[in-house]
């Protein structure tokens, strides 16, 4: 079985056409799905759509609307109360984060709202879903705040061997996805080599980020498949390996199911 970490079903094209995404999904052997919250307005989407076997959902807010709080203001609380409140169980507190190479909110709007969220992981006992573009002092500064506390992966991980390190010094996991699969993304390519195998997880960013050959937009949960196809060829390791210990990592990190 397969686990695809990181997926955004909620989002079109794949909210418009479920069935058919799901049932492809199941036939290359994808068994669950976590499914983040970008804003405060899809926590209710995620948790119905969560209502689906081996669906599993994420609730948080993305760094690029970090100045979108919820109508109480009270971000901690507001996340808090839906977390207790879901019907399903919320597997982790994300997608959240910081990202400095959008026109978005400033980092000193962004830093507050992501060490809210992540105190509130804390108090939760939850893993966090970290989303990370040019501020990665900045966010080991926030985890380090935390130290031996937080738990969770750097989702579509894209930097090279030093990151690697220092994210792994910090205990999180690597969400690996359509980048490991391209042969001119070196960078991440470098780094997916060296991280230790027991630290990966896989994703696809459906439907943000493409693999080989396949457009953003079409990306879908049964291209894990892919990723996990491109990791074995990469780290030169059976695809049985690649796929039993990422699942394993999966259901470890968030608390899953067994199979």
């Amino acid at each position: 079985m397969l686990i695809d970490t990181h997926c955004h079903l909620n989002l079109p094209p794949l909210g418009s056409e479920l069935e058919p995404v799901l049932a492809r999904a199941r036939e290359r052997s994808v068994g669950a799905i976590i499914v983040p919250a970008y804003d405060h307005q899809a926590w209710g989407d995620v948790l119905t759509l969560a209502s689906i076997p081996n669906i599993h959902p994420a609730l948080g807010l993305h760094p690029w609307v970090a100045d979108q709080l919820p109508p109480s203001g009270n971000l901690k609380q507001a996340l808090a109360d839906a977390i207790a409140g879901a019907e399903t169980k919320v597997v982790a507190i994300g997608e959240i984060g910081l990202d400095t190479k959008v026109d978005g909110p400033p980092l000193d709007i962004q830093i507050p709202v992501l060490k809210t969220q992540l105190a509130l992981a804390v108090d939760l006992n939850l893993p966090v879903i970290l989303h990370c573009r040019g501020a990665f002092g900045e966010l080991l500064d926030a985890i380090n705040h935390h130290t031996g506390n937080i738990r969770g992966v750097i989702h579509a991980f894209s930097r090279g061997p030093e990151l690697v390190q220092r994210f792994h010094t910090v205990g999180l996991f690597f969400g690996l996805g359509g980048g490991v699969n391209r042969e001119n993304a070196r960078k991440v390519r470098r780094g997916a080599r060296v991280i230790p195998l027991n630290r990966i997880v896989l994703e696809t960013d459906a439907p943000s980020i493409g693999v080989a050959g396949v457009r953003p937009e079409n990306t879908e949960p049964h291209h894990v498949a892919d990723v996990a196809a491109a990791l074995a060829k990469l780290r030169e390791e059976e695809l049985s390996v690649i796929t039993e210990a990422t699942t394993a990592n999966a259901i470890r990190l968030f608390d899953l199911p067994a199979p």
